[in-house]
């Protein structure tokens, strides 16, 4: 073989090996931060769901407990959903491990405007963290889709048949039922979209409720990322309960 012929068949060869991607960084947790933004939900409620976010960033508490994982970080993610065709990542993959990036995570929460407004399509939002959990930049120990609403779906494909697909694929969701216009949601929510390992629904009964319940349910799912810690999950709030499904 010309020795042309021989270079020109390596070299492509020689190419691929240096556009392979550095090897992925471990992280404990990969979080998909689904929020609801559908019509219900006021321009007051929308901050509150923003400012819970963050302000559990800012906390010591979760700040302490994502350090001490295995890894010591978690990669998370901020996605608005409402309508079918409305599912908008507003904050993206942010790697989180210490006070200053927790930080930097609150500071990208608050600054992010309102994505949409429509009916309620949860099991299209299912799908669409299911795709950016697709895309995480690292590799995780356990990846988790943490949605939060305040209504049954009106729309889209039955959200439990996406939970059943996300939960075949070992992806577990938490969920977070903030029951002011629907009391009986936290039923809903437990039969047709909390799922996978470990996951758990907690319930609020308002909007104000979101911020404190919001901490706790980071608190929890970080914490279940570390086995020797899940017997640390709890709801103590006389206004936040807990379950397991």
């Amino acid at each position: 073989m010309p020795l042309v012929r021989t270079i020109a068949l390596l070299l492509p060869a020689a190419v691929g090996l240096v556009a392979l991607p550095a090897h992925a960084a471990k992280v404990d947790l990969a979080l998909v931060l689904a929020v609801d933004v559908s019509e219900s939900v006021d321009a007051e409620e929308y901050a509150l769901q923003h400012e819970g976010i963050a302000r559990a960033f800012e906390a010591a508490p979760l700040v302490d407990a994502i350090r001490g994982g295995r890894n010591g970080a978690i990669d998370v993610l901020v996605m608005e959903w409402s309508d079918r065709d409305k599912q908008v990542v507003t904050v993206d993959w942010t790697r989180v491990s210490d006070a200053a990036s927790a930080g930097g995570f609150a500071a990208k929460v608050r600054a992010s405007p309102r994505s949409s407004s429509g009916l309620t399509a949860i099991g299209d939002a299912l799908a669409a963290a299911e795709r950016a959990l697709a895309r995480l930049p690292d590799e995780a120990a356990r990846r988790v889709i943490d949605i939060s609403g305040d209504g049954m779906a009106n729309i889209g494909p039955p959200p439990q048949q996406i939970r059943d697909q996300l939960v075949a694929e070992g992806i577990t969701i938490n969920g977070l039922a903030i029951l002011k216009h629907e009391p009986w949601l936290d039923g809903y929510y437990d039969q047709n979209v909390v799922g996978g390992e470990g996951g758990f629904l907690m319930q609020v009964e308002d909007f104000p409720s979101f911020v404190a319940a919001m901490q706790q349910k980071l608190l929890n799912e970080v914490l279940a990322a570390r086995p020797i810690r899940r017997a640390a999950l709890s709801c103590r709030s006389r206004r936040l309960r807990c379950s397991r499904s």
